[in-house]
């Protein structure tokens, strides 16, 4: 399937009519499709490259070393989670894949910094946690321009979402499906889900296999081109919005037996908000035909329930 492809260019160009084009164009690319495929992104093909090099260095390691890097207590939030810890919320299946998160570093006075645990320093890779820094502060800068595109989409004041990613807590997550060695019992690598958060940033996997669950009910297929990202729409601004931009239901399925010997990596960026920012239904999307549809609830609040539900958090 080609999903929806944008030009974040045209939202940065200074020109109103080229940007209201751009925020139609997206805005209706998510009601529709609920995924777009951003070119002109803005961050750079060099990094991403450095980016999956050095992921795929640290994946390569010793258990016993990654396993240094997993830290109890922190729900999988930072540093290394081990093959088969995660799951879809609904489902018992563990999803076959290890993964590293990187996230949030407060460089200011503000208080919200003793909310988050310090990120994990790999000592065996030396470029390793200054590329994910870089990574995580570009990703970061073009996921507070498309919120702002959505902001208007959705008649809100442009800026509307800056002060709640100013400092949020967005994951970098670098994850590793590896190669397949004998008959698995599901052709399902992470079961469908939605994301948890306001949007996510994934740069165009090492390999096939995402697909997305159309409104038809229908399983595709979703590629981009390499200087492409694919930006979809969480579970928190499906909340926001009343259910009027959807929260995608995707999956990563097994390659064909063929290609079973390799290994398949991802980086997807969850731009989440601060803990404090109020998830209740926007007034502008609650109407006679379209009832208030989830209670209302801190982002924080639903992270920590959903953390619990897919069994990072006890």
């Amino acid at each position: 399937m080609a999903i929806p492809v944008v030009d974040l260019a045209e939202f940065l160009s200074g020109d109103a009519k080229r940007k209201a084009a751009f925020v139609q164009a997206l805005g209706e690319a998510y009601e529709e499709v609920g995924f777009v495929a951003v070119k002109n992104h803005g961050v750079p093909d060099e990094l991403i490259a450095h980016q999956y090099e050095y992921v795929q260095q640290f994946f390569s390691l010793p258990l016993e070393k990654k396993l240094t890097y997993e830290i109890s207590g922190l729900a999988g939030q930072r540093g290394y989670t081990s093959f088969g810890r995660e799951h879809a919320k609904g489902s018992e299946a563990p999803d076959l894949k290890e993964f590293f998160q990187y996230g949030q570093i407060v460089e200011d006075n503000d208080p919200i910094k003793s909310e988050y645990p310090e990120n994990v320093s790999v000592g065996e890779i030396g470029p390793f946690n200054k590329t994910l820094y870089d990574a995580y502060r570009n990703f970061e800068k073009s996921g507070k321009a498309l919120l702002q595109a959505i902001a208007l989409y959705l008649g809100l004041d442009e800026h509307y979402f800056d002060k709640y990613v100013q400092n949020g807590n967005s994951i970098l997550r670098c994850i590793h499906y590896p190669p397949i060695t004998h008959e698995p019992k599901s052709a399902i690598r992470a079961e469908q889900h939605e994301d948890i958060n306001l949007i996510t940033l994934l740069v165009g996997a090492s390999a096939d296999g995402l697909q997305i669950l159309t409104k038809q009910g229908d399983w595709v297929n979703v590629t981009s081109l390499p200087e492409q990202i694919v930006v979809n729409v969480g579970d928190m601004l499906q909340r926001l919005t009343n259910n009027k931009l959807r929260s995608t239901t995707h999956r990563v399925v097994n390659p064909s037996r063929d290609l079973w010997h390799t290994s398949r990596f991802s980086m997807p960026f969850f731009l989440h908000p601060r803990s404090e920012m109020n998830l209740a239904c926007l007034d502008s999307c609650i109407d006679g035909e379209h009832r208030k549809a989830y209670p209302d609830a801190t982002a924080g609040e639903y992270l920590d329930e959903r953390l619990r539900e897919i069994g990072l958090k006890k």
